[in-house]
């Protein structure tokens, strides 16, 4: 059996029509939109809206002044007349395009930078969408958790121009807590362990999850494997039995992980 596994496609519809040749299966975990592109200021939604000079001052100020990123976020977006419209359509023309990509039999969860209530509208048959749930894939049980983590005492943001998929540690850990004798643990963000969450060229943790280690520990799963983290300290770890590995940044590698059993 052959699965391949990607992550943080970042609108790179083209490899991810690639992305399932010679494979059983594919599994992707999350972050399918580019809604703002750090390594082509051109591209994204950001991008495409207002500009390249745009977004590199805006990942400017989210490098080296982030309390001012909010303000000049709010402005660029209060120019418009209709916001959440214009960024609505242009998700929408991204999920057709990626979706569309996804030509083998495919089991899919959730990033941060998605809209999973509109998966439903996108996905075709041979897509299954999986959150808080397990899937048989080559008789061995598959358990999905899709999102990324609220920091802690941060509640969900208003609805505004685009909402990331973010969920507090306890609604996550709920996800987990469905999932039984899970042999692979696919999630879009990795356990909290720090060589797994450190981003070395971002400088920076992101929150990895403390129930997801918790279920890594006490069921040792074949695999857990995630995304999220685009430069990791340690791509390959392992907790226990269990082979933790990123995926990778497939929006720029363009290769998918590979499971073998």
């Amino acid at each position: 059996m052959r699965v391949h596994v990607v992550s943080d496609v970042h609108g790179n519809a083209e490899a991810l029509a690639r992305a399932g040749e010679g494979a059983d299966a594919l599994v992707v975990l999350g972050d399918l939109i580019d809604f703002v592109d750090y390594h082509d200021h051109s591209g994204g939604i950001l991008g495409s809206v207002f500009g390249p000079a745009a977004v590199g001052e805006f990942a400017r100020l989210r490098r080296e002044r982030p309390a001012e990123l909010p303000a000049f976020s709010r402005a660029l977006w209060e120019g418009l007349g209709d916001p959440q419209a214009v960024v609505a359509d242009a998700v929408r023309a991204q999920y057709a395009r990626l979706f569309g990509a996804m030509t083998a039999p495919t089991y899919a969860t959730p990033g941060n930078v998605d809209t999973p209530d509109l998966w439903p509208e996108f996905a075709g048959e041979h897509v299954h969408v999986l959150d808080g749930e397990v899937a048989e894939i080559g008789g061995l049980r598959f358990g999905f958790v899709g999102g990324a983590l609220l920091p802690p005492g941060i509640t969900a943001r208003r609805p505004g121009v685009f909402r990331p998929y973010l969920r507090t540690e306890e609604d996550f850990a709920a996800g987990v807590a469905r999932l039984t004798d899970v042999d692979v643990m696919c999630t879009h963000i990795p356990p909290d362990v720090p060589e797994l969450t450190y981003d070395v060229v971002a400088r920076r943790s992101e929150l990895g999850s403390p129930s997801l280690l918790d279920l890594i520990v006490k069921q040792q799963p074949r695999w857990a494997v995630f995304g999220h983290v685009h430069q990791p300290l340690a791509p390959r770890m392992r907790v226990g039995y269990t082979e933790c590995a990123n995926v990778g940044h497939f929006q720029r590698a363009e290769r998918p992980y590979v499971l073998r059993w």
